[in-house]
C-alpha cells in the first residue's frame, strides 16, 4: 500500500451568475489555509475566482499514475456533480510513503 499526496489544479471555465454567487458566498470556506489532504478531497479556490484546486490523499497499491488517475477522476466527479465548467491544467503527485522508508 502506497500513499500519495495529488493536488488537482485547474482554472473555472465560464460561470453562469448563480454558480459565481455560490462559489463568492462560499469562498471563505474553501481558503488555502483550511486544506488538507485527505481522502474526500480539499476544494480551495482564490478569490477571484479563476483558478482551484483540490487536495487528495490516495492510497494505493497501484504507483503514481494510478493516484494521479484516481485524484483526476475523483475531480472530475466532483466539479461535474457541482456543474462547475472547468479545465484541469495540471495534477502533481508526491509518494509520502517513500518518505519514511528513508
Amino acid at each position: 500500500m502506497r500513499v500519495y499526496r495529488v493536488t488537482v489544479r485547474g482554472k473555472f471555465g465560464s460561470l453562469d451568475d448563480a454558480t459565481r454567487a455560490y462559489l463568492t458566498r462560499e469562498q471563505s470556506e474553501h481558503d488555502i489555509f483550511k486544506s488538507a489532504y485527505t481522502a474526500e478531497g480539499t476544494f480551495t479556490y482564490d478569490e477571484r475566482i479563476q483558478f482551484f484546486n483540490l487536495r487528495y490523499e490516495i492510497r494505493c497499491d497501484g504507483d503514481s499514475d494510478d493516484a494521479e488517475n484516481l485524484a483526476r477522476q475523483e475531480a472530475e466527479f466532483f466539479l461535474r456533480t457541482l456543474k462547475i465548467p472547468h479545465e484541469i491544467t495540471k495534477v502533481s503527485v508526491v509518494d509520502t510513503s517513500s518518505m519514511w522508508s528513508e
